[in-house]
Formats: C-alpha cells, sequence, structure tokens
C-alpha cells in the first residue's frame, strides 16, 4: 500500500537533525525546527487512510519512506508499531528511536534528516519547491 504527501519547502530548512524527520501542514516555522524537511503538507498523522494506520500498527511490517524533490529522491526504511497513536492534526515524525507520541509514523529508522543530501535540503529552501512524501508499507 502507497500513500503519497505533497509537501513545499521553506527558507528556515536547516534538516539537520540525528533522529528524525519532520514534515508538518503548519506553514511558519522557525530554524529551530530542525529535523523538518517540509511545510504545508496536504496530511498529518490523523489524515492517513484507516488501512494504512492498520498497516504500520502491525510489528511485521516493512515501511518506506521516500522523499522526492525534482531529479532526487531520498529514501528511508523504518517498522511499524503496536502501539502507534497517529493522532496528530498537523504533524508527521519517522524516528530512528522507538519513542512513540501521537506524531509518530514509524520507530526504528535507518536514517534521519541530516543525511538528507545537502543539494535536496538547498532546493528546499526554496517555499516554491514541491516534494512529495511516499509513505510504502508491505
Amino acid at each position: 500500500m502507497k500513500f503519497k504527501i505533497e509537501f513545499s519547502g521553506h527558507e528556515n530548512i536547516r534538516s539537520n537533525h540525528q533522529k528524525t524527520i519532520e514534515i508538518t501542514k503548519e506553514s511558519h516555522l522557525t530554524s529551530r525546527g530542525d529535523c523538518i524537511v517540509g511545510v504545508n503538507a496536504k496530511s498529518s498523522c490523523a489524515d492517513l487512510p484507516e488501512e494504512l494506520k492498520i498497516k504500520l500498527k502491525n510489528p511485521d511490517s516493512k515501511v518506506t519512506f521516500s522523499i522526492k524533490v525534482g531529479d532526487e529522491d531520498f529514501v528511508i526504511e523504518g517498522s511499524g508499531h503496536p502501539d502507534l497513536i497517529l493522532t496528530h492534526t498537523e504533524d508527521i515524525v519517522i524516528r530512528k528511536s522507538d519513542f512513540i507520541c501521537p506524531r509518530t509514523l514509524a520507530v526504528k529508522c535507518d536514517k534521519a534528516s541530516d543525511l538528507l543530501p545537502r543539494s535536496m535540503v538547498s532546493s528546499l529552501q526554496d517555499p516554491k519547491t514541491i516534494g512529495i512524501f511516499t509513505i510504502t508499507v508491505e
């Protein structure tokens, strides 16, 4: 199952957090949001289809995320978890740790925002840049 979320860039995108990656529906971003790679996202955890939420709560599910900006594609692999809450109305966060809160979409991910290619980060610092965050659950 695949689900795509469109988001846009912002001049304050830094993408240098070592444990998480976040996209948000909010349009405002301060430089303190160093895990955020996109704003104005079309969906949050709460907006995901029920079928996808059920699959994400299966600990055996293989979860892959793709962040596509222009010709560049950044792929992250993570895990679902039975305790996922998936109710946050603004944000989606994927984590290297196993910390769970209403914003958490996946845990034990193999990458965080600090590994996003710097050329992609530069593109995302332009508010006109559109990115696609794709969630694939098998």
